[in-house]
């Protein structure tokens, strides 16, 4: 049994997905867009230039870009494949801000960070994850939720005896073995 097949497609956890991708998708879009326009500072230029708070350069906004366009793929896509598809940006978005964070103020810094960026990178990073882990982790999931059923499907059935017992030893749906 595969995780990608048991969450339907129109169940309420597939909107926290999409609409999560496609508005970080939406802002990395627009932040790319804004780098790439007016005074530019170069496409690898250290320095670079002040948008929306954060520093940008034209390998900024490009990546910015690309980023953006996944997350907006995966709303589109909607489903498993943008909660996986959140996971990974969100993943990278904290490699990405701790690798920013080691070439702060060296000439390594190819992406114009600044440590502005270090903490967006890390909090966007976080909050992407956040919308694509939502409903998928956690120790109080609801026992309806496909990733609850698939980690409990192995559990033994209920144990026999009164219907308060079993409550007390396994809480949860009533599954009636022997009642």
């Amino acid at each position: 049994m595969r995780l990608q097949d048991e969450l339907p497609v129109d169940h309420r956890l597939g909107r926290v997905y999409r609409y999560g991708a496609g508005f970080c998708g939406l802002f990395l879009i627009v932040f790319g867009i804004l780098g790439l326009t007016g005074a530019h500072p170069g496409f690898l230029d250290t320095s670079g230039k002040e948008v929306i708070g954060l520093s940008s350069n034209g390998a900024l906004s490009v990546l910015s870009l690309v980023a953006g366009g996944i997350l907006i793929l995966g709303a589109v896509i909607g489903g498993n494949t943008a909660s996986n598809i959140n996971m990974i940006v969100g993943v990278l978005f904290v490699l990405a801000g701790f690798v920013g964070l080691t070439v702060l103020d060296s000439s390594a810094n190819r992406l114009a960070f600044h440590i502005s960026n270090v903490i967006f990178s890390f909090v966007f990073g976080f909050v992407v994850l956040t919308f694509g882990m939502y409903g998928r982790v956690g120790s109080h999931l609801p026992q309806d939720n496909p990733y609850w059923k698939e980690r409990h499907s192995d559990d033994a059935d209920l144990p026999d005896g009164p219907p308060a017992l079993v409550k007390v030893l396994r809480p949860g749906p009533p599954k009636p073995t022997g009642h």
